[in-house]
């Protein structure tokens, strides 16, 4: 197996894959065997090289859920260049900050998302820009068209085979003082979480894994996905756009699925779905969520109605290791507070304030250590030194460890929101909307949403005498951030609750403002 995790080509020492075999899918459409994913990522790599991308270099990557993501991702791996994968949901300000922390010179995006560049180019020191026609849009006049990557010679690169240590990917993550943090994953990081998924879960040729999320997130390429192209498997990926539970249903259906990973608010449309057609999953063997802790009347409604099925909750962190705990089926029925165990090679430790560890049943902060743990935080020593201590990943989020091992989580340490399987930091927000000039004061909290687990919420103290409407805030948001970023309830109050000290108490903001989840307007990020 080389650097980007896909088996070599059929006929290559230690190859047991037919290049006939199916490798990926999008959705129940196009399909590539793994020889025509193979032969795309000789082609993607070469073609990258002869347009001066060379190891170590950052090639961005803005692409809605497609197999050519697959192709390019593993071509800038194999290249030992660096895939900086971005949030194609990110306003353009946010996208500029991105690709300049990154230093990516080379962009790879989907047409339809040039209206989001255009803004940027200028601030940006991005000068190669290549574009994915799809749907109405065609290539802008300041990009190439996908073609220059297609045209590349179907022949392995002339490049060493990347360092187990070498930087492989980057993936910005939201930060809690407001800025962006790339995680960098490098290629043993890659490699590992593929065995550990495979070993867990006994994952072979016969798995076909399919996952629903955005592929700029490690929930939908390195969660099953890649750990079922590792050993052979068919990985599947929802198509962007359009979600519905019945099409995740169509297409289990048509690929045959095994594995699938779904967030809690797609299994709750599975369990409530009366649209008088048949439900056919007997193909699923395993059925996997995260992000949030399922409730237990859902857990209930698939256990009784798909009693074949196991159904696994699994708890991690894109720089922590993206699945550290999961649980059994048989633990999932018996204790749905957990979240499960630590993964192979993984430890999970609960620490006090002053780091050192607690006895079982005690809370505290949750730390790992597995060889899937970020190397480090890009160019932030000072976040890298805060968070990565002697191998270790300190979470941030609350929990405690049961005397039998299972991991509960508390809550988290941070004010962290997490909204359809995305993190919003509250901290991010509040900095956006300080710059409206009628705002004096605002929090952000969390507040319960029937289909998102939770959807975000501004509580704005407007300046003396300003007209401020929720409209303008929430205009003034869409200019500035993603969209499932923005708030879905906004609340005007005369003063935020302090301590005698000035510390604000945003307990007493989520207590208060809780029943706001119930009404209408709530929403999230979504799928992919």
């Amino acid at each position: 197996m080389d650097a980007g995790f896909i088996p070599r080509r059929a006929g290559w020492p230690g190859s047991r894959v037919d290049p006939a075999q199916p490798a990926v899918s999008i959705g129940a459409g196009e399909r590539w065997s793994y020889g025509e994913l193979d032969e795309r990522v000789c082609r993607y790599a070469n073609s990258l090289q002869a347009r001066g991308v060379r190891s170590g270099d950052r090639v961005g990557i803005l692409l809605l859920n497609c197999l050519e993501y697959w192709a390019l991702y593993l071509a800038v791996m194999r290249l030992g260049a660096v895939a900086v994968r971005l949030n194609f949901r990110l306003a353009p300000e946010e996208l500029a900050y991105a690709l300049n922390d990154s230093g990516s010179r080379t962009v790879c995006f989907h047409a339809s998302l040039a209206e989001r560049i255009e803004p940027i180019r200028d601030a940006v020191a991005a000068d190669d820009w290549v574009a994915l026609v799809d749907g109405d849009a065609g290539v802008p006049p300041w990009a190439h068209p996908w073609s220059v990557l297609e045209e590349g010679v179907d022949e392995e690169p002339d490049v060493p085979v990347p360092a187990a240590d070498a930087p492989a990917m980057l993936m910005y993550t939201s930060g809690t003082t407001g800025r962006p943090k790339g995680a960098l994953w490098n290629h043993a990081n890659t490699l590992w979480f593929a065995a550990m998924q495979a070993l867990q879960w006994g994952l072979d040729e016969q798995t076909v894994a399919m996952t629903t999320g955005p592929m700029y997130h490690v929930g939908a390429v390195e969660d099953l996905t890649s750990a079922a192209l590792a050993v052979g498997g068919h990985a599947v990926v929802l198509e962007s756009g359009g979600f519905s539970i019945r099409r995740v249903l169509d297409i289990i259906a048509a690929r045959g699925v095994t594995d699938v990973f779904l967030f809690p608010f797609m299994i709750y449309d599975l369990v409530q779905l009366d649209d008088g057609q048949p439900v056919e999953l007997g193909t699923v063997r395993r059925v996997f969520c995260g992000g949030d802790p399922l409730l237990p009347w859902a857990i209930q409604a698939i256990n009784d109605r798909y009693p074949w099925i196991e159904l696994v909750q699994v708890y991690g962190l894109t720089e922590g290791t993206p699945i550290a705990a999961a649980t059994t089926g048989e633990e999932t029925r018996h204790a749905p507070e957990s979240v499960g165990r630590p993964m192979p090679f993984t430890e999970i430790s609960i620490r006090g304030e002053s780091g050192d560890p607690l006895p079982a049943g005690e809370e505290g902060e949750i730390w790992i250590r597995s060889p899937v743990v970020c190397t480090a935080y890009w160019q932030r020593p000072d976040a890298t030194a805060e968070t990565f201590v002697d191998g270790w990943c300190r979470t941030g989020d609350l929990g405690r460890l049961n005397t039998d091992g299972l991991l509960c989580i508390a809550g988290r340490q941070k004010d962290m929101i997490r909204s359809g399987g995305e993190n919003i930091y509250p901290a991010e927000l509040e900095d956006v909307l300080m710059r409206h000039e009628d705002v004096r004061e605002v929090a952000i909290i969390g507040v319960p949403d029937p289909q998102f687990v939770e959807t975000v919420c501004a509580v704005v103290v407007p300046r003396s005498g300003a007209a401020l409407e929720a409209d303008d805030l929430v205009a003034f948001c869409r200019e500035r951030l993603a969209g499932y970023k923005r708030p879905r309830h906004v609340v005007f109050v005369d003063a935020l609750p302090r301590t005698p000290s000035g510390k604000l108490m945003k307990y007493v903001l989520r207590d208060t403002y809780r029943p706001l989840g119930d009404e209408p307007g709530s929403g999230g990020v979504g799928p992919a």
